[in-house]
């Protein structure tokens, strides 16, 4: 299959192929989405296909306006609607009780709810309009690796398997949306991080809870992100998380066992160190983590392309995204911290 790059002039021709059954990624304000008809069973196996997805694992649901809501769910709290009037078009995905018959299993991951978004970005938006269905929109990466901020990106991962790519240049946050649980609406629950902070959400709803378990093997998960490895390169990450001391003493260590080390921090450290390790990528200023989260997943691709076998990452402050940025950097490295034990084993 020929995947075809398509420019903002063609989103009608992009909308056909979508009705027709076929699978297009599509840019948001977060990272790039795989999209298909969300009422079509076949389409939608379709993207758990190309991006070889494990089947029970939930799919968010693109819309392209509030009032399309009530089509498919049951009950929208007052919170719920207020979240919507807030944040919507936004990086906010809510999971309400789903309607009986709605959407297949295939799209719910067989759970009785459904995870729903409306994308800020205009291109998309007006996608889903003229295909006249919502549309399912993961990242469009193959499963676990970083989600895609650049149509070239997902062409890597995906040429040859899905029909086009809407080209909309480099996303604007560059990490997936804050997933809010809404099924009990007197708790409402973050059940993954992102640029919608737990703060800025309780400046809507009285109280946000943040569910910080580990969905074991079994378990279906409630939301995308939750029990896979997940955006992790080709190459081991190991966070680091200290002086400048231990970033010396992590790289030396890495270096001894004869690793082609990779340094993806802040400017400053990038500059200190650029000449002692194979690779750098810089994630911007040291105390922008903003900047930081919108570039991690770029970086983590990058060394993909060098000699790199092993990546360092920087650890940055958990608060606001960057509760978000922490979140995903932990996953693709497997929770793996360097501790300064290891560097005397």
């Amino acid at each position: 299959m020929d995947t075809k790059l398509f420019q903002l002039t063609e989103i009608k021709e992009a909308a056909g192929l979508l009705k027709a059954g076929e699978l297009i990624s599509f840019p948001t304000e977060t990272v790039y989405g795989l999209g298909a008809n969300a009422m079509d069973e076949a389409a939608v196996k379709k993207v758990y296909a190309a991006k070889g997805r494990p089947s029970d694992n939930p799919l968010i649901v693109h819309v392209a306006s509030v009032e399309e809501v009530e089509k498919y769910v049951g009950e929208i709290s007052k919170q719920a609607k207020d979240l919507m009037a807030k944040f919507w078009p936004g990086p906010l995905t809510l999971i309400f009780n789903v309607k009986t018959g709605v959407f297949s299993e295939t799209v719910t991951g067989g759970l009785a709810s459904v995870a729903l978004r409306m994308p800020d970005n205009a291109a998309t938006l007006a996608l889903i309009k003229y295909a006249g269905v919502p549309l399912v929109g993961p990242s469009a990466n193959t499963s676990g690796k970083p989600s895609p901020t650049m149509a070239a990106h997902v062409y890597h991962d995906l040429h040859g398997k899905i029909a086009g790519i809407l080209d909309g240049g480099a996303t604007g946050l560059g990490l997936e949306s804050t997933v809010l649980d809404m099924t009990n609406p007197e708790e409402p629950t973050i059940l993954r991080p992102g640029a919608i902070t737990k703060e800025e959400l309780e400046l809507v709803v009285e109280k946000v809870y943040l569910d910080q378990h580990l969905v074991s093997k079994d378990e279906r998960p409630k939301a995308p992100g939750m029990k896979y490895t997940h955006y992790a390169p080709n190459e081991p990450v190991v966070i680091v998380d200290g002086t400048e001391e231990q970033w010396r003493k992590a790289i030396m260590y890495y270096k001894n066992l004869g690793e082609q080390v990779g340094l993806l921090a802040n400017e400053n450290r990038v500059n200190q160190y650029k000449k002692e390790v194979t690779e750098v990528f810089s994630l911007g200023n040291k105390d922008n983590t903003t900047q930081a989260a919108k570039a991690l997943y770029a970086g983590l691709r990058f060394f993909e392309k060098t000699a790199v076998t092993l990546i360092l990452a920087e650890a940055y402050d958990s608060k606001g995204i960057g509760g978000a940025y922490m979140n995903r950097l932990e996953k693709a490295a497997g929770n793996h911290y360097f501790l300064e034990k290891e560097s005397k084993e």
